[in-house]
């Protein structure tokens, strides 16, 4: 099953200033995350973000808050019950998802996402958890479940279809 760039949005989850001090390689999700959300741009594939807590963990690292059309701020670890589904386009059953922490938030919000019947890619390099353990033991859960495990690249490639789209240069440009 490929996904299809007009029916896909981006989800990021939690990247905020001041938790990703504490995720493992938190700079390299930052980064994967930061190219993931460049690359939706330049397809015009929507890109949300939520924030937990934000009084407390502080907002989304600025460079990412500058890449999402909208932030969601969430209590529940899972942002459905706060209303990701009711912000995602109408029309897009594609969610490509990352960010942290993956074992607990990023899970939570991608399972509830299947639940509610979505196709749900989680892209393995733009997610992190303080306890690397941790992190892959969510992502072989989340593929147990019906997600799709993915990486930034494979994103890309499946996003634009062939090297005859309008962006392949942009985009080869940006992954190198």
């Amino acid at each position: 099953m490929l996904m299809k760039a007009e029916q896909s949005t981006l989800v990021l989850i939690d990247l905020q200033e001041k938790l990703m001090p504490a995720i493992s390689h938190g700079q390299e999700v930052i980064d994967q995350s930061l190219l993931l959300a460049t690359i939706a741009g330049l397809l015009n594939i929507p890109v949300l973000a939520t924030e937990q807590v934000p009084d407390k963990l502080g907002r989304n690292v600025e460079a990412v808050r500058e890449l999402c059309q909208q932030t969601i701020e969430k209590y529940h670890f899972d942002a459905c019950p706060d209303g990701l589904i009711d912000t995602l386009p109408e029309g897009r059953q594609h969610i490509v998802i990352g960010g942290c922490e993956t074992h607990v938030c990023m899970m939570q919000t991608a399972l509830s996402l299947l639940d509610a019947g979505f196709k749900v890619w989680v892209v393995a390099d733009a997610t992190g958890s303080r306890n690397e353990f941790d992190r892959d033991v969510a992502l072989d859960r989340l593929h147990q479940s019906g997600a799709k495990i993915v990486t930034v690249e494979m994103v890309a490639f499946e996003w634009m279809r062939h090297c005859r789209h309008p962006r392949f240069r942009d985009i080869q440009t940006l992954l190198k």
